[in-house]
């Protein structure tokens, strides 16, 4: 064989080998931080400090929240030193329940505001209907005068001796 051709592909296999041999090591793990402090153990995402056995564990990712026997709610930290689960949970219950509560009132506000300009619109149009109306009797009642004035004028109003040959 070749030189030329040996030595690229001996290079490419002795390559790949070396970058499939190198393996990344793993983050420390969080037992590993057991005699540190709260904040040294949160810096990794994955783990959780419990106050009452100052221990750092590996989050419990598989429930949502960590078992009693792990560590009581009251006591684990995750995160943040200072905000305990149970104050998490409460404190996200209460934001909840506001924003749901909101939610509804405007819902509530939004209907009742609409039916209420519809109510309005309405009362408006039956207003311009009337208006209309009375315009129209009192046009119909003038021309009727003026009528009457005309067939006064002239004698047609009353008994007409010719009406019977109409």
């Amino acid at each position: 064989m070749d030189s030329r051709i040996l030595l690229p592909a001996l290079l490419l296999v002795f390559g790949l080998a070396t970058v499939f041999g190198q393996t990344s090591a793993p983050p420390p793990a969080c037992e590993t931080k057991n005699g540190t402090s709260c904040e040294e153990c949160l810096k990794n995402v994955k783990c959780l400090w419990c106050i009452a056995k100052k221990t750092c564990i590996t989050y419990p990712v598989r429930t949502i929240l960590p078992p009693h026997a792990v560590c009581p709610l009251n006591d684990a930290r995750w995160g943040l030193c200072w905000m305990n689960f149970q104050t998490l949970i409460i404190t996200l219950a209460v934001l909840g329940g506001v924003i749901i509560i909101a939610f509804f009132i405007c819902l509530f506000c939004c209907c009742k505001c609409e039916n209420f300009g519809s109510k309005r619109f309405e009362a408006k149009m039956q207003r311009q209907a009337n208006k209309t109306k009375t315009k129209q009797e009192e046009r119909k009642a003038e021309m009727r005068q003026r009528h009457d004035e005309i067939r006064k004028k002239y004698g047609l109003s009353g008994n007409n001796p010719y009406s019977k040959f109409a």
